[in-house]
């Protein structure tokens, strides 16, 4: 699986968007968060991979370490740029934590500190919880819940 640990960490996307006042910059972040993405595989573009419930194409793979509970790693893409951008930042959330972390991260109060449940098409924002509920299950998974 490709390194996400290249990608910015939440607290360093969120003082970005802190210092961005205007959602053109905004948008345009979230564009360039994306495209910093590592490259996806082609052969996990998959209909197993896909997130059912988003109007854009959502893949995202798991892996987990063992254990009772594992460290989680996450990669995505989307064939939509903003997506992208919403992916990275799923993926600064929850890659590389414990499935128990991951299970307890209230991810929509943090993303609602970015403005994003305002600043999304009602599309977006149920895109956004698929992915969110997605990963939550995968760790629920991994830990036995």
């Amino acid at each position: 699986m490709n390194d996400v640990s290249a990608l910015p960490t939440i607290s360093s996307i969120r003082e970005d968007f802190a210092f961005l006042d205007d959602w053109e910059d905004r948008y345009r972040y979230l564009i360039d968060l994306g495209r910093d993405l590592p490259s996806f595989p082609e052969d996990a573009r998959t209909d197993a991979n896909k997130v059912q419930g988003c109007v854009s194409q959502v893949w995202i793979v798991t892996e987990r370490e063992d254990g009772p509970d594992p460290v989680m790693r996450f990669q995505g893409d989307s064939d939509a740029h903003i997506v992208r951008g919403l992916v990275a930042i799923i993926l600064a959330l929850f890659s590389g934590k414990r499935a128990s972390e991951v299970e307890t991260t209230d991810a929509e109060s943090i993303l609602r500190e970015f403005g994003l449940d305002e600043h999304l098409t009602p599309q977006r924002a149920n895109g956004l919880r698929s992915m969110i509920a997605r990963i939550k299950r995968e760790a629920a998974a991994a830990s036995g819940s």
